[in-house]
């Protein structure tokens, strides 16, 4: 995966810069600030994992990984809803529902790399497939379904 460059803004950063998401908010000080590219047709991230992130020495916490998957995985669903209605701003989506399978141990020695990919799409509800890579080799996938909300949801107005 290439890199973007350092100084160029995340789709968070762009769209959402007071979003305060402890998986992929700006603006939560204490989060883990997963900073989501687009890449072709898929929504792609590199993240650095700090040893508070761990579950033993050396290796990803779950519920950590989950939450980049998660976090990358409704971007990546925004994003394609976005692009699909030509509008300039992506909706607001939440999870409706996802699954993580994880294949393996995940290293922290190195980046972590994610990447996620609309599969399905219909009305406000888009189906993601999404992956993370440590050490160079897939760990952990996920799937899920994420919906674009309406006015009247709590989640509307919070970027």
């Amino acid at each position: 995966m290439t890199a973007p460059e350092e100084n160029a803004l995340s789709i968070q950063e762009r769209y959402a810069p007071r979003l305060a998401c402890y998986g992929c908010g700006p603006a939560n000080e204490k989060g883990l600030h997963l900073r989501c590219f687009e890449k072709g047709d898929e929504l792609v991230a590199t993240w650095q994992a700090s040893p508070h992130h761990e579950v033993y020495p050396g290796m990803l916490n779950g519920g950590i990984a989950g939450t980049l998957l998660d976090c990358l995985s409704a971007w990546t669903a925004a994003v394609h809803l976005m692009h699909r209605r030509s509008a300039e701003t992506p909706p607001c989506t939440v999870t409706a529902e996802y699954a993580v399978r994880f294949l393996r141990p995940m290293p922290t020695a190195g980046p972590i790399e994610l990447s996620g990919r609309a599969v399905e799409s219909a009305g406000d509800k888009v189906v993601v497939a999404a992956g993370l890579t440590a050490g160079g080799t897939l760990c952990a996938t996920c799937r899920g379904t994420f919906v674009a909300v309406r006015p009247g949801h709590p989640a509307y107005h919070r970027w």
